[in-house]
């Protein structure tokens, strides 16, 4: 799922690059689209993969690592939005403070992701 976020990201970031003072749904419904259509994608392939895995809930390590991770990505988020916000004041553009709010999203759930992975490994 990081990947198809990162992914999804660098697409969105080249769409609003090429318009940057266009309506906010311009690259906006394309990049929804290609989230779904790959998170989807990638779960199906993970739940025909490990169907057991698919069906279990997490255990007590899980949750742990999973409520790190969150927290953690949550502090990549907020630094992202303080940034967004101070862009700007110094530059005041809607559209380009929806497309950094929403670049700063796209961040955090790419962290929250690579932070489980690194949990996971480490074995917290």
């Amino acid at each position: 799922m990081a990947a198809v976020m990162l992914v999804a990201g660098v697409f969105y970031a080249w769409l609003v690059s090429h318009g940057p003072g266009a309506p906010v749904i311009g690259p906006l419904v394309p990049y929804v689209m290609l989230v779904i259509i790959l998170s989807v994608a990638v779960q199906i392939v993970l739940a025909v993969t490990s169907p057991k895995e698919a069906q279990a809930a997490a255990d007590e390590r899980e949750r742990l690592i999973l409520w790190r991770a969150g927290q953690l990505s949550g502090i990549v988020l907020a630094v992202g939005l303080v940034a967004s916000g101070a862009v700007y004041v110094m530059l005041p553009s809607g559209n380009m403070l929806f497309h950094h709010v929403l670049g700063a999203l796209i961040v955090a759930q790419i962290a929250e992701y690579l932070l489980q992975v690194y949990f996971f490994r480490r074995g917290h």
